[in-house]
């Protein structure tokens, strides 16, 4: 593979994109094809996807004993969920626009401060509204750290290698969640509910710290960086809206059709990843240390999943990827809210399969949509389409709330399933963009 040398403007520590004399091939080739700057890229952003995933689940995980110390119901509780993924699609686009104006790595530098902050503002809310505007607040920040991260490293890797690499960082989503399932075990079991929950936000401040000391040495790759800055249309929102027309490109059918399939996989997930925990729990009588213990088994899922979904995603292609695992999960969601009661070894086990197929439907996403627009918008494009999924689908867990009190949670959790089929149906629309070679 060819090697692109830096431009004059990238730091004088830098070496060529892609290790020169790196081999490709092996379990690990995608990593030393990326390369020692990238390497730093894809720790960087391995890292701070992890904390996003910490720091969200922090709410799911405490819902309980939340909804009896704040005395809410369903629906009020599902309204947490709503709040942050709609807020998040503001703050995705606007770090979007960001990274595509002044750098990625900037922008990745405050999406973590912002949503750390505000994750441990939440440990000192007083009332459910305060809770509710700092859950907001911190939306601002988790909605542009992975558009933003995935973008940074899928500017380092060649086409051989995207899909895998991607998936990778996504895999940090299942190491914050399971560090975040680990913390949940340890606070409930030694402290009170009414002050476990407080604790666990408080927590979320802390790998904030290394993810910082880390970025000081992440660079954006030179040869993106060069192009985003020549190029006038860099960070406009009008350049994504625009028609085809004259004969000239245009990306107004790209940006619909994305944010239609992000919205699809997106409602479906974030149903499960919401109320999952309060099923098992409130549903189906499971302690804390068991419901831990389950979740286990769906987090290992999840890992494996990513990884998996990442290396099919070069091998199948985008669509197909997204395709097989949007009809997999729909089928693993609908069996898992069905599970009679009593059947607790079988809830366990399908539990593993369920995180597998939700999470390899979003290995492909990090190189897709970087692969469907050009460098001087790609932010704004990734970030808005991503976004507008979560703010979108952001709906589901709130229906699933208002549905909860009459069909049950594990009735209710058949909701997500549509999610995957609007996903399927997206992809009609989009072009498949496997081998496609970024600036």
């Amino acid at each position: 593979m060819s090697t692109t040398p830096p431009s004059r403007s990238a730091p004088s520590a830098v070496r060529p994109v892609r290790g020169e004399h790196a081999t490709e091939d092996g379990a690990f080739g995608w990593l030393r094809a990326l390369g020692p700057l990238g390497r730093r890229a894809f720790a960087g952003a391995f890292g701070g996807y992890a904390l996003d995933s910490y720091d969200y689940f922090t709410l799911p995980l405490s819902m309980v004993a939340l909804s009896a110390y704040f005395g809410l119901d369903s629906a009020q509780t599902g309204l947490f969920t709503t709040v942050t993924l709609v807020v998040s699609a503001v703050g995705g686009a606007v770090a979007g626009v960001f990274a595509d104006r002044v750098g990625r790595v900037r922008a990745l530098m405050i999406t973590v401060l912002t949503y750390a902050v505000f994750t441990v503002a939440c440990g000192f809310a007083p009332t459910y509204e305060t809770l509710l505007v700092f859950r907001a607040l911190q939306g601002l920040g988790f909605g542009g750290e992975w558009a933003v991260g995935a973008i940074l490293v899928a500017e380092y890797a060649g086409a051989r290698h995207r899909g895998r690499t991607l998936g990778a960082v996504q895999s940090s989503w299942a190491v914050g969640w399971a560090l975040a399932a680990i913390s949940y075990t340890l606070v409930f079991s030694f402290v009170g509910d009414g002050l476990a929950w407080r604790v666990m936000f408080w927590t979320g401040a802390l790998p904030a710290l290394f993810v910082l000391w880390m970025r000081r040495r992440v660079h954006d790759a030179p040869t993106a960086t060069t192009a985003r800055e020549q190029d006038p249309r860099r960070g406009s929102f009008t350049a994504i809206f625009r028609p085809a027309r004259d004969g000239a490109p245009g990306l107004l059918r790209t940006t619909l059709f994305a944010s239609l399939l992000s919205t699809g996989v997106q409602g479906g997930y974030y149903t499960l990843a919401t109320w999952v925990p309060t099923y098992l729990k409130s549903e189906r009588g499971l302690s804390v240390v068991g419901t831990g213990g389950y979740l286990a088994f769906l987090i290992s899922g999840a890992f494996l999943g990513y990884l998996t979904g990442g290396h099919l995603t070069d091998r199948l292609g985008r669509r197909n990827n997204i395709w097989l695992f949007a009809l997999l999960s729909a089928g693993c969601v609908l069996a898992y809210a069905n599970i009679p009661h009593g059947a607790d070894t079988l809830l366990l086990v399908l539990g593993f399969p369920l995180g597998f197929c939700m999470s390899a439907i979003f290995s492909g996403f990090g190189s897709y949509l970087s692969e469907l627009y050009p460098t001087a918008v790609r932010g704004t494009g990734q970030g808005f389409t991503y976004n507008t999924g979560r703010a979108v689908g952001a709906v589901f867990p709130t229906l699933v709330g208002f549905l909860a009190d009459s069909w049950g949670v594990g009735g209710a959790l058949v909701f997500g399933a549509l999610g995957y089929g609007l996903a399927a149906l997206a992809l009609f629309g989009l072009p498949e963009t496997r081998g496609k070679e970024l600036t």
